[in-house]
């Protein structure tokens, strides 16, 4: 039980810590939102639990090809915003659209050939 406190209280301190840095400075909020910090830290506990390599090595390769459709969500947002869209609507927008591109991103896989 320790221990997934431990896991708790360090992946929530690192979102609590990001979302002080945004207050402060856009720019490096929005930097360290955009590394892969939550895939690094999953990774990490992954193999501490686990000790194998291999499953961290599939879970980077799959995670690799379901960012790209996780892309249109930072593209519709600001897009929604600007056009004079409320931000609770283009956020559910942006995430309705962003599901359907993890729809064809799975689907053009799967016709590839590529697991995820």
């Amino acid at each position: 039980m320790f221990y997934y406190a431990i896991k708790v209280l360090l992946t929530a301190g690192f979102i609590v810590f990001i979302g002080e840095v945004i207050k402060r400075s856009h720019f490096l909020g929005a930097l360290l939102v955009s590394l892969p910090l939550t895939s690094l830290l999953v990774m990490a506990w992954l193999y501490i639990e686990s000790g194998d390599a291999q499953k961290v090595a599939i879970l980077s390769h799959s995670v690799f090809w379901l960012v790209l459709p996780s892309l249109a969500l930072f593209l519709l947002l600001p897009l929604l915003i600007k056009s004079g869209v409320g931000f609770w609507p283009s956020l559910l927008l942006a995430m309705f659209a962003t599901t359907a591109c993890y729809g064809v991103m799975l689907a053009v896989l799967k016709q590839a050939g590529i697991e995820v």
